[in-house]
């Protein structure tokens, strides 16, 4: 990933669950409206990489779409969070074990069924999906597949919230010329361009990289702690992800 878009990869990243940590979700379970809508919130964030994981496990697109579909009417519907096992912290552990056990039941006829009917659905971008899908290299097993685009997931939700603090501070210009410099390797940076480009000097340049660079990491920080329940190792995940996202 070389380079970062300020805009967000779908509709999906909009009022995704700003101030709820998914183990504050599994303490209310479904027993508030809050806890409801950053569930609902999750499902709408996190939808691609079980999509990618049943795509790399040799289904279609609309087969996929179908079981990422149902694998989230079932979370919603049948409070599969109240059977949650709080040993496995992680938002990542649970979603990809629980769409595991969804794959390996009899799930067609109830699907084919459904297709088609009053469910309630969460509307995913598939077209974005396979665009997506198909940028991964085709190596990867599904476990891969999942785990790097959980990865990219919180990327671009780091992304869009830096993107959202400089548009509240007046300064969505400024972003789009600095975001390139996000993910950049440091020695690849040209601090003459950037300074030429913002109109002030080098010196300040670095300046205004190294503290756009801080901040990224502070939220994506942010991000995966949200995925984690109270007392998850934050370094063990970020080590985790980092390496997902170098694996070709």
């Amino acid at each position: 990933m070389s380079a970062v878009s300020s805009a967000p990869p779908s509709s999906e990243l909009r009022g995704v669950f700003p101030n709820t940590r998914w183990s504050e979700v599994l303490a209310a379970r479904r027993d508030s409206p809050e806890s409801s809508a950053a569930l609902e919130s999750i499902c709408r964030a996190y939808w691609f990489p079980l999509y990618a994981f049943a795509r790399r496990c040799g289904h279609s697109p609309p087969d996929a779409q179908d079981l990422t579909q149902e694998f989230f009417r079932q979370l919603l519907e049948k409070r599969w969070l109240d059977r949650a096992d709080r040993a496995k912290g992680r938002l990542r552990t649970f979603l990809v074990v629980a769409f595991k056990n969804l794959m390996s039941k009899e799930w067609r006829r109830a699907l084919t069924q459904r297709r088609g009917g009053n469910s309630a659905r969460i509307e995913f971008d598939t077209a974005l999906a396979e665009s997506r899908f198909a940028a991964d290299p085709t190596t990867m097993t599904p476990d891969e597949a999942f785990d790097r685009q959980w990865a990219m997931t919180l990327l671009e939700l780091t992304v869009f919230r830096l993107s959202g603090e400089f548009a509240d501070a007046g300064k969505p210009g400024e972003f789009d010329l600095l975001k390139d410099c996000l993910l950049a390797e440091r020695g690849a940076i040209d601090y003459a361009d950037v300074a030429k480009r913002l109109g002030i000097n080098e010196g300040a340049a670095r300046v205004v990289v190294h503290r756009l660079r801080k901040r990224f990491r502070e939220i994506y920080s942010e991000e995966i702690a949200r995925t984690l329940d109270k007392g998850e190792d934050i370094n063990a995940e970020l080590r985790h992800l980092a390496a997902a996202l170098a694996r070709r």
